[in-house]
């Protein structure tokens, strides 16, 4: 697998190494040794898969400590906008956000590391999404960003007429800073 190093510290886009022929094509999206070995010695516990439609933002989510969650994510059919923002208290980059196109195309993956809000925008027709998360789900403990807060200012791709949110996501509060 190759690492691409993010200007997020922590977050880490991760590319496949593909092999393919006539018959399609392999790759392993998983290595838990190539992965603690590369990029962080973090052992999911919970995987999740979402199908979702155009113009759906779904975030963007956190849980609180002690159930803040690591999260390695990818698009398996079509593709999102992935984003992530740095929630950590006493980090440089504190307030920013990362956004990367993950695709059944690129076969990308996005490492995020605990202490940030995640969330992604479906930028194809339709799009099957998976996450790996290194805590399980404490429904007591979740958190959101409103997806669209001025302070964090992400430009998601998608026309605001095309956006399609969950009611709970619609009421989500701003950053705090």
């Amino acid at each position: 697998m190759n690492i691409i190093q993010t200007a997020i510290e922590g977050v880490v886009i991760i590319e496949p190494k593909v092999f393919g022929d006539g018959r399609g094509y392999f790759f392993e999206s998983f290595s838990r040794k190539e992965f603690e070995e590369k990029v962080s010695g973090t052992a999911f516990v919970q995987d999740n898969e979402s199908r979702s439609r155009y113009g759906v933002v779904r975030g963007l989510h956190f849980q609180k400590p002690p159930y803040e969650q690591a999260k390695l994510v990818r698009a398996v059919k079509g593709r999102v906008l992935d984003v992530a923002v740095d929630m950590r208290k006493d980090s440089p980059t504190r307030g920013q956000y990362l956004s990367v196109e993950l695709s059944e195309e690129n076969r990308r993956q996005l490492f995020i590391p605990r202490g940030f809000a995640h969330g992604y925008a479906v930028l194809s027709e339709e799009a099957i999404f998976l996450y790996k998360c290194d805590n399980y789900y404490a429904p007591g403990c979740e958190g959101a960003i409103l997806w669209n807060d001025p302070q964090l200012g992400i430009d998601w791709r998608l026309p605001p007429e095309d956006v399609i949110l969950s009611e709970k996501d619609r009421r989500n509060p701003p950053f705090a800073g």
